[in-house]
């Protein structure tokens, strides 16, 4: 498995991704996830979708919860061709608990916990923690990517704006 040293940190100290970098054109890789009632998730569920993929360490974390937020509130004006994925390691009953006290309706979060499939197919899987570095994936309805942002430093928020105009351009 491919490793990453220092592709990403946390407040300043660096940290080791597994897995290999994604990039714009790349295909979107499988994954293997658990939803919050634990069903099975796969890229083949979305297919036909645009999809954003926002990778978080915990949603029980400041920026996580912000940007998770963020995205929720922009879904609405995207339509149904457009599904926003949010996934962490964070055990589904935890994801449940935390959208239900956030009001969070329109993204879908996703659980990587039990055999890290996104985090080593996607390249956000951080070594040193097992937790999933900050990332934010654009997929178009064709399975490629069509837009990729891993962040430096986890604790910062990603750029919204790009992905969100990756996406218009996709629907």
């Amino acid at each position: 498995m491919t490793e990453r040293t220092g592709a990403a940190t946390f407040q300043g100290n660096p940290l080791t991704l597994v897995g290999p970098e994604i990039k714009v054109g790349d295909a979107a890789p499988d994954f293997a996830l658990a939803a919050n009632d634990l069903s099975p998730a796969t890229l083949a569920d979305y297919a036909g979708k645009v999809l954003v993929i926002a990778a978080v360490p915990s949603l029980d974390t400041p920026v996580c919860d912000m940007e998770t937020r963020r995205f929720n509130t922009e879904a609405a004006a995207l339509g149904n061709a457009v599904k926003i994925l949010t996934v962490s390691m964070d055990l589904p009953f935890a994801q449940a608990r935390w959208c239900g006290a956030a009001g969070v309706e329109a993204v879908q979060t996703l659980s990587d916990h039990k055999d890290a499939s996104f985090g080593e197919g996607w390249g956000t899987l951080i070594k040193e923690l097992r937790l999933l570095t900050r990332a934010v994936f654009v997929v178009g309805k064709d399975g490629k990517v069509a837009y990729v942002q891993y962040l430096s430093e986890i604790t910062e928020e990603p750029d919204y704006d790009a992905a969100l105009e990756a996406v218009r351009s996709l629907i």
